[in-house]
Parts: C-alpha cells; sequence; structure tokens
C-alpha cells in the first residue's frame, strides 16, 4: 500500500495520496507518560523538509522526525521505529 518507509516520506504519501485527518503521529516527547506523545493527523499543518510541523496555541510546534518513533493510519502500524537496546 505505501512505497516509502521513512517518516517524512510516508507523511506526504499519505498528504498527496489519501488523507493526513486519517493518521496518528507518535513521537518522543520528554517529560510526557512514557516520553512519548500522540497527535492526530488533523493537528499536522505541514509536512516540511526538516520537521512536522504541528498546529499549536499560541505557536507552531516543530516535530524533528527523527523523533518520530511510530506512524498509525487507518488504525494500522505503517511505520515502527525500532527500539535501542538498552545497556
Amino acid at each position: 500500500m505505501f512505497r516509502s518507509k521513512h517518516p517524512r516520506l510516508l507523511l506526504n504519501e499519505i498528504k498527496w495520496r489519501f488523507d493526513l485527518k486519517r493518521c496518528r503521529v507518535y513521537y518522543i516527547h520528554r517529560g510526557a507518560p512514557g516520553d512519548v506523545k500522540m497527535v492526530e493527523g488533523r493537528a499536522i499543518r505541514a509536512v516540511d523538509r526538516a520537521f512536522l510541523i504541528l498546529e499549536g496555541q499560541p505557536h507552531e510546534v516543530y516535530i524533528p522526525y527523527h523523533r518520530i518513533v511510530r506512524i498509525e493510519f487507518d488504525d494500522h502500524t505503517i511505520f515502527d521505529r525500532p527500539k535501542i537496546k538498552e545497556r
């Protein structure tokens, strides 16, 4: 279904072929429960070259793609970053 493997390319593919409102993005957010925060696709303002830009009050939120750990589309996981082994 999806041709891309990188989060930015996957999100662009969803944006142009489907609908971003149908996805959920999980990203590293220090201080959140489990250090991971989820955002619905309808909160995505732009899929930029270096950042995922989210709507925010009073300012936009910039999420670097390396902080994205999982992307779901229609309740199916389409991207899941491998976990780093702890020492």
